[in-house]
């Protein structure tokens, strides 16, 4: 994942590791900057803001969570993550946290079993 572990990032990373154009990565970390998710030094360098990193790392979870279960649901590795992509930004809070809770519940009872 870009910038992650401290990796500084600009927008042509961003280009480079995702695919997209830089116009449109550009149009992107302008309306990211102006809802004050991210900061942009003066030599390109993105940050996220507190807020910008609380919605990453709530973005990632659902991502990791609902790829993961897809996978273990018998999907392929690589459709799972690209459902997933779409569905973590579309997915209600409700429903999220419905699914957490009862996958978090299946692998206690796994757990539970196992032992």
């Amino acid at each position: 994942m870009l910038g992650h572990g401290g990796n500084r990032v600009r927008s042509i990373d961003i280009v480079n590791e995702l695919g997209y154009s830089k116009p449109s990565v550009s149009v992107a970390m302008k309306n990211l900057r102006e809802k004050g998710l991210i900061e942009i030094d003066d030599d390109g360098y993105i940050r996220l803001t507190d807020e910008g990193q609380h919605i990453a790392e709530s973005t990632y979870e659902r991502h990791m969570l609902i790829s993961d279960w897809l996978i273990y649901l018998g999907v392929d590795k690589k459709t799972a993550v690209n459902d997933a992509c779409g569905m973590e930004h579309s997915i209600s809070e409700q429903s999220f946290a419905a699914i957490k809770r009862h996958i978090e519940d299946w692998k206690h009872e796994v757990y539970k079993q196992k032992a």
